[in-house]
């Protein structure tokens, strides 16, 4: 890469480098470069964690996790457990409002959580476990379950995408299948819809009505959120190097994600505060489709595990620091609970292209065409997509190397038919590893089907694994499923998990910045 010598050329312009007029001179604005586009603003609608990102300043839910992923009430008073864990009942603290004024009610939080829970995968067990959701006064929401589910906290407090947003009633009876046009929360941030521009801008103003918790540290998304800036503008800058220099040129006050390549000049930046912002990471995963050739093959997606080096995947992003990635990486975030090293053998072995080459053709490789979807706006992963393709191209896949934009690569992943007709082979992508803590939260690894992931991996094996771990009676028995469930991928191979790396995070003048996912409660100005 060449940047470095790039942004000389572009800081002495200074032209691509100019921040919206509003935006500067201001210390209540709080001016910010996401790590990708806000493609899609409904919070229900896509597991990208930018709209995640979006959901948590606009929209509340009724519990929060503290940074022990602990859950805790938020929107929610309290809750008392009845009729041996099979009756939960929910209060609403007093005094929460919408963003357009009305109060939020009991009802609006039921057809929310029934809205989710049919598009989220912990939501939808959650869903399937209960016989009755009811609002019986203003205040209370009841769960009348069909046994018990200790987790349901821990569903309505999920931090991860799709994130359990709780709005109008009226904007939660939109379809499941069509994204929402209102964005009205009751979230410490109103979405101001007419500053947006596609692409580019997105704008937040700092919602005075919002009632936040009156007690407890804000921890994770639990506890007080207090925000403390009139309005957060994100500008959307794809470009790492035009992004560096905004950031460097005092025009930006927070990247979200630095480029590793770039971190040495930004950290010169004057007050510039460089910081692993996501303990947990981010993992690299190549997804292929399961429903159409070859990949619909077991045998060739076994074949193909042979042919992923890890290491070279996360060297493509962060380079040859061993303290900014981890491999071999499984099927669960590595150093958590759910995660072993059961199984991954096959990725420890020396790579041999010539041995893969062979064996895919044994398998019933006929020459197919396979599309990789690249999304060449989103620096790590199209360095992801990058290494796949020249991996592929070295076994002897013939590659159809499509470069597209996010936003569109979000869409065209959804076309479950043939190449010929649109559709798509294999696609790169990732995840936080709070994305892969446990079978909860991590669709990668569920085999429904077409009611699943795009790649819609089907598997009876996977699905009785996936209900076992919510019916073991404890820790141990969790995690003997969630090994259970890794040997099976390695075997039936859903995807290809490509390496967990870590990313700084810079920020100047600044304060108050947890760590996890980015958060716009709690910090200040410096």
């Amino acid at each position: 890469m060449h940047r470095r010598s790039l942004l000389k050329g572009i800081a002495a312009s200074g032209a691509a480098l100019s921040a919206p007029a509003f935006a500067q001179g201001s210390s209540r604005t709080l001016r910010f470069i996401p790590q990708i586009d806000l493609a899609f603003l409904d919070p229900h609608w896509t597991t990208a964690n930018i709209t995640r990102n979006h959901g948590y300043m606009v929209f509340d839910t009724l519990y929060g996790l503290d940074e022990n992923e602990v859950p805790h009430p938020q929107m929610a008073e309290g809750h008392t457990v009845e009729d041996d864990g099979k009756r939960w009942t929910i209060r609403l603290r007093e005094g929460l409002l919408f963003h357009d004024g009305e109060p939020v009610r009991a009802r609006d939080c039921v057809a929310s959580i029934r809205r989710w829970g049919a598009r989220d995968a912990f939501g939808g067990a959650l869903m399937r476990a209960t016989d009755e959701l009811s609002a019986p006064d203003d205040r209370t929401i009841v769960f009348r379950l069909k046994k018990p589910f200790s987790l349901l906290p821990d569903a309505l407090a999920k931090t991860t995408a799709m994130m359990p947003a709780m709005m109008p009633e009226r904007v939660a009876a939109t379809d499941p299948g069509t994204q929402i046009t209102e964005i009205i929360g009751s979230g410490p941030f109103r979405y101001v819809m007419e500053e947006r521009l596609q692409g580019a801008r997105n704008v937040y103003a700092k919602f005075d009505r919002y009632r936040p918790r009156e007690n407890g540290p804000a921890l994770g998304s639990a506890g007080p959120k207090v925000v403390h800036y009139d309005r957060v503008v994100w500008t959307t800058i794809p470009d790492a190097s035009t992004a560096a220099g905004a950031f460097v040129a005092g025009e930006q006050d927070w990247w979200e994600q630095v480029a590793h390549d770039l971190k040495p000049m930004v950290g010169r930046a004057r007050g510039a505060n460089l910081r692993i912002q996501e303990e947990t990471g981010t993992i690299g995963m190549l997804r292929p489709n399961t429903t159409q050739a070859p990949f619909n093959n077991p045998a060739i997606r076994r074949v193909l595990m042979g042919a992923i080096d890890q290491a070279a995947y996360m060297q493509a992003i962060v380079g040859d620091d061993r303290t900014f990635y981890h491999v071999p990486t499984g099927f669960f975030c590595p150093g958590t609970p759910m995660a072993s090293e059961v199984g991954l053998d096959p990725l420890r072995k020396p790579r041999d292209d010539a041995a893969v080459r062979r064996d895919l053709v044994a398998a019933g490789y006929k020459g197919e065409k396979v599309v990789l979807l690249v999304p060449t706006d989103y620096v790590t992963i199209k360095a992801l997509g990058d290494v796949g393709a020249d991996m592929l191209r070295r076994v002897g896949v013939n590659v159809d190397y499509v470069a597209t934009d996010w936003g569109t690569m979000l869409q065209r992943r959804n076309n479950r038919g043939p190449v010929e007709s649109g559709g798509w082979s294999l696609f790169a992508t990732s995840w936080t590893g709070t994305d892969w803590l446990n079978p909860a939260t991590h669709i990668g690894i569920r085999g429904n089907g077409a009611a699943g992931y795009a790649g819609w991996y089907e598997s009876a094996r996977l699905e009785a694994l996936y209900n076992a771990w919510f019916d073991a009676p404890d820790l141990a028995g969790r995690q003997a499923v969630c090994r259970d469930i890794q040997t099976a991928c390695m075997e039936e191979v859903p995807y290809y998990p490509l390496g967990q790396f870590k990313q700084q995070t810079a920020t100047r003048g600044i304060q108050g910045l947890q760590t996890g996912f980015t958060k716009f409660w709690g910090i200040r100005p410096a």
